[in-house]
């Protein structure tokens, strides 16, 4: 059943504006402002977005009075022109393009010619003066139309274009003449009769209608809703329909049609960068099937023409106060602007035009700030080759081919030949290098697995170049010399061959292809150039504190290099991880239980002595002097003691060099959280070696060997939990068997007080982890205070203990926990755990991915905050912890905390800070900038 809407379903060019984009679409609405301002663009009329959703909703059908409209716009564009829609002697032919508000390059469908037909076709022959043109419009017709419309495979019309061409030692299309191109349209028709079982439709308006139909219905299919859920584009918004009349840039040497960036969208330099085909037409550019010829050839061979491109493009950047990325032909002498839209761009690009735009006077620094995406920011951080290793390579007579830089990054790995072995490779874990002899639209879904994409034809507006860019993915493109051989699986150059499964590795920059794998290296920030000053700016707009999770002092002078103002977690339980180390944690852990005991006995003995009344406090005194002298006698308790010993003379090297490296700022350190097992040898490793020693004959060696294997693993079997990460972990583990977080709590105070007496600066933090009742904190806080306040011995630096708010109950009681503390972390990452009761590796494996793609999440609650959960509590927490303590510094260390929209939802909660990688650092500068303009709002928000 049809769907009603109410209002204007169809626009004409002069009637819509900029202002109309999600009405009309970007390509219509922008085409629509150019006619507005005197750009030279053909005439046409635009059907809505609203129409779209009307048409797919209805059952895809038109909605009432839409093709009545239609075709009365179409009758005013006849006049307008002076030609007839379907007439054998004046035809009229357009474009029938898709258009939607947010950019889909290639996404859906466009057929082109629209209104060549058997009667029309020797009409339009004699108003292009040329026969070829004409019968190649026609031509291209049937192609398009099929495929898109009729859902003909594309490589059945190829396959006999190539061997037309073949055969008569042509190498370009162009180069037909009229009686190949009529033998070609009849092969074509014959195609389409034997593919679908009928002809193809004659009468123009019925060819209109289904082209209209088939736009519409593209935005449906496969390709296009894969990219939107990569981008994040809502599935609801609907195409545009834009009908123009056609001009033709294959009428001869005086014609042609071209994509030109206003600057280099890989450089973000201020010249023309684009592509043109003399003698050609659009798509031959867009689909890379004839290597195109630099802008700067227009310049040579149709001087008056390039002076217009280039006075139209600097209008329109100047107009838009942005690059625009705009396609034109040049028909018989004459410039007409098909298209113009925001240019995509590589990062750096985009960093630098943002920068310039501000040195020329065209942007505020606010606008710029908000014209960078901070994903962007990931991307300058891309890998490049190590010089070294590209030398090497390149001694070694490595380079196989080389072609043109399309999207700036490195990258190695297994190349796949089409873009489902892409994704299945991807799949099995592998780094994947797509290769193809050009990509297409089909091919996303490979593209976006890839690490990396090679092409043997097309250029820098090729459709693999513009993807990649958007996507931030190394590309090569235009390697002539390389021949693909989809048959043969393989690729071949300079005498070289590569195949399917085999390591390549690419250079976006440079265009190099390499065999085997170059090492890459990554950029640091004294690398980015621009970028800094983009950022500075960003800090000057931010509330928002950005701190880094480091481990390591080289993870800290990485993140104090990217900007970081401190550091939000320093998870010690990574330092115990070391070769030197382990040995020194399982003792610790094998003597643990029983000397914890032992130690906890006396405790008690003490404890209960000292309140007892006078009658039985003699007893308890005895009592407590045997159990102290059995405690000093213990072998157990001599051993815990040893390790902790030496396990703080390690843990106080780590936490100077940490602090060193963070001199004057906050580092905030988490004592242990890891469950303990995660510190043993495997349990099974031990059930084996029992059962071979126990296969072995007796001796002394043997029974020594298999009582240490047998006490490992009553050791391994005695920490064995069911659910460790609910189990005897964090500040569990310092109630159980304190002196571990005293041993730490004295390590980091006496490597503070050190560094004080070295004149240096610090602010050390102390996190206490997976805290869930008050009682933990008033028994562990006391506790550690008084070890604290003992190691600092009178020295001029003050410490903070915190806690980790990473169980739901905390949050819930977080206004007491305030009270024991003087700082909230949000552990964001097992927040989320125990707030969905998902474990996130299990979940992101098995079924998350499911849940997101059958929008039964709206997204990925681990890489985005899930705000209507999971930051409920967190504003919760941050509410009532700052009503009990106003005092409370509170922040996130979770990485989330590098997550753009999480940074929006985090600076709406008021928190001081978001802690992240090291290379997520900058990142979270831009993102927290945005925030504090308004210009970024997180998921779910307004």
């Amino acid at each position: 059943m049809a769907t009603t809407i109410g209002g204007k379903m169809v626009y004409r060019l002069e009637e819509g504006s900029a202002k109309m984009v999600e009405l009309l679409g970007s390509k219509g609405a922008h085409a629509s402002e150019m006619a507005r301002i005197g750009i030279p663009v053909p005439p046409g009329f635009v059907i809505t977005t609203e129409a779209c959703r009307a048409y797919l909703k209805g059952g895809k059908q038109f909605p009432p009075g839409l093709w009545e409209s239609i075709v009365d716009n179409v009758h005013k564009l006849e006049a307008e022109t002076g030609k007839r829609f379907g007439d054998a002697g004046n035809p009229l032919v357009f474009s029938v393009r898709s258009g939607a508000a947010v950019s889909m390059p290639g996404m859906m469908d466009t057929i082109l010619n629209m209104g060549v037909t058997d009667v029309t076709v020797d009409g339009l022959a004699r108003l292009m003066a040329d026969e070829r043109p004409a019968l190649d419009a026609y031509r291209r017709l049937i192609q398009g139309f099929s495929g898109v419309v009729l859902g003909v495979d594309r490589e059945k019309f190829e396959s006999l274009l190539r061997k037309a061409k073949a055969d008569r030692g042509l190498q370009h299309d162009y180069q037909l003449p009229p009686a190949a191109l009529r033998e070609l349209i009849a092969a074509f028709k014959e195609v389409v009769k034997r593919e679908t079982g009928h002809p193809i439709f004659d009468d123009p308006w019925a060819l209109l209608r289904q082209a209209i139909e088939a736009v519409f219905s593209s935005w449906n299919n496969p390709r296009a809703i894969t990219y939107r859920e990569f981008q994040g584009i809502p599935h609801d918004m609907g195409t545009g329909c834009v009908i123009m009349s056609m001009v033709f840039g294959n009428l001869g040497e005086d014609s042609g049609t071209g994509v030109l960036f206003t600057r280099s969208p890989a450089t973000g330099e201020k010249v023309l960068y684009g592509e043109f085909l003399p003698n050609a037409q659009g798509e031959d550019v867009v689909a890379g099937v004839r290597t195109p010829l630099a802008i700067a050839s227009l310049k040579r061979e149709m001087p008056e023409i390039y002076a217009q491109v280039e006075e139209t493009a600097r209008k329109l950047e100047a107009h838009y106060r942005d690059v625009q990325d705009i396609e034109f032909t040049v028909e018989r002498g004459k410039l007409f602007i098909l298209q113009t839209r925001t240019g995509k761009r590589t990062a750096p690009a985009a960093v630098k035009i943002a920068v310039d735009l501000v040195r020329e006077g065209v942007l505020t620094v606010n606008e710029a700030v908000g014209r960078v995406q901070p994903s962007d920011v990931t991307q300058v951080l891309l890998p490049r080759f190590d010089p070294a290793a590209k030398a090497n390579a390149s001694d070694e007579g490595r380079i196989i081919a080389k072609g043109v830089g399309g999207s700036p990054g490195a990258a190695s790995g297994v190349a796949a030949m089409d873009p489902d072995k892409a994704v299945e490779l991807a799949n099995a874990g592998k780094n994947v290098i797509l290769v193809r002899a050009e990509t297409s639209p089909d091919d996303v879904h490979g593209i976006i697995r890839a690490a990396g994409v090679l092409t043997s034809r097309g250029g820098m507006t090729s459709h693999a170049a513009v993807v990649t860019r958007g996507l931030g993915k190394p590309c090569v493109v235009g390697t002539e010399e390389l021949h693909v051989d989809m048959e043969a699986r393989k690729a071949s150059a300079r005498g070289k061959t590569v195949k399917e499964g085999e390591v390549i590795s690419i250079d976006g920059a440079t265009g190099e292809v390499f065999i085997g794998e170059v090492r890459t290296v990554e950029p640091t920030a004294d690398d980015l150039g621009e970028l800094n000053t983009l950022l500075g700016w960003a800090d000057e707009q931010r509330r928002l504190q950005v701190w880094a999770n480091a481990d390591t002092p080289e993870d800290a002078v990485r993140a104090r290099q990217n900007g970081s103002e401190g550091i939000g977690l320093c998870r010690t339980e990574h330092m115990f991880f070391a070769e030197d180390r382990l040995p020194h944690i399982q003792k610790l852990l094998s003597a643990g239980p029983e000397a914890s005991r032992v130690i906890r006995e006396v405790e008690t003995l003490r404890l209960r002595a000292e309140k007892a009344p006078a009658s039985e406090r003699a007893s308890l005194q005895q009592k407590t002097a045997a159990a102290e002298r059995a405690l000093a006698q213990s072998q157990s308790v001599k051993d815990y003691y040893a390790a902790l010993e030496r396990l703080e003379q390690f843990q106080a090297e780590d936490f100077h060099g940490i602090l060193k490296a963070m001199e004057s700022l906050p580092v905030i350190i988490r004592l242990l959280d890891a469950p303990l097992h995660e510190f043993l040898p495997n349990k099974l490793n031990f059930i084996r070696e029992i059962d071979e020693l126990q296969r072995q004959r007796a001796s002394k060696q043997r029974d020594t060997a298999l009582a240490e294997a047998q006490r490992q693993l009553k050791l391994v079997e005695a920490l064995e939990e069911s659910n460790p990460m609910l189990g005897h972990r964090g500040c569990r583990v310092g109630l159980t068997m304190p002196e571990i977080y005293e041993m730490q709590v004295r390590a980091i105070i006496t490597a503070a007080r050190q560094l004080h007496e070295e004149g240096v600066v610090v602010h050390p933090e102390i996190m206490i982890p997976i805290v869930s009742h008050v009682n933990e904190l008033k028994w562990l806080r006391p506790r550690l205070d008084a070890v604290a306040a003992k190691a600092l011995g009178g020295a001029g630096f003050t410490y903070k203990f915190g806690t980790m708010i990473e169980v739901p109950r905390a949050a819930l009681t977080a206004g007491e926990l305030a009270k024991e503390a003087q700082f909230f972390s949000f552990g964001s990452n097992d927040l989320t755990q125990m707030t969905f009761a998902y474990s996130r590796d299990d979940a992101e494996g098995k079924f998350l991915r499911h849940y997101v793609e059958a929008e039964v999440l709206p997204w990925n609650p681990f890489a985005s905050i899930d705000t209507a959960g999971v930051g409920r509590l967190m504003r919760l927490a941050t509410e009532e912890g700052r009503a009990a303590n106003p005092g409370l510094e509170v922040g996130i260390c979770g990485e989330h905390g590098g997550d753009p929209k999480t940074i929006a939802f985090c600076h709406q909660l008021g928190l001081n800070y978001v802690s992240c990688s090291p290379f997520r650092v900058p990142v979270a500068r831009l993102a927290a900038a945005q925030s504090a303009l308004g210009q970024l709002k997180p998921n779910g928000g307004a």
